[in-house]
């Protein structure tokens, strides 16, 4: 990384709760909702967000540890606010709180840990992976 990454430092990720995102078992009276995978996926890209301004040209990061608390159902067509705050850095890991809110509350909290890593050298990894 270029400059390390403070404590306290911030990323965001807004979205409209779209289709794509709901659950996939909408049916016998289950209302069209956020599913869990989606909310972590965005959770995971505002910790992203946070960091990435640091990174030197071929660094990129890896999610390596999350635990998130999916608090409230959003519906259809809700806008969400996902934020990711640096609590600490050790190396390359750096270790997040999350929190998202729809538009009327809190819907989900936890942690998350990314490690910066060199993407060419994950690309040799996954090549020789695929070639076993």
């Amino acid at each position: 990384m270029k400059e390390a990454v403070k404590p306290g430092r911030i990323g965001e990720e807004t979205f409209v709760v779209e289709e794509k995102h709901l659950i996939d078992f909408v049916s016998d009276g289950m209302p069209e909702i956020l599913c869990t995978p989606w909310l972590v996926w965005f959770l995971e890209h505002a910790a992203r967000n946070a960091v990435l301004p640091h990174f030197e040209p071929g660094e990129s990061s890896v999610g390596v540890v999350v635990n998130v608390q999916h608090l409230a159902a959003t519906p259809l067509g809700e806008k969400v606010v996902c934020r990711a705050r640096v609590l600490s850095v050790d190396g390359n890991e750096v270790s997040f709180q999350l929190e998202a809110h729809d538009e009327h509350e809190q819907i989900a909290r936890g942690t998350h840990k990314l490690r910066v890593i060199q993407a060419a050298r994950l690309a040799k990894k996954v090549e020789a992976k695929k070639r076993a």
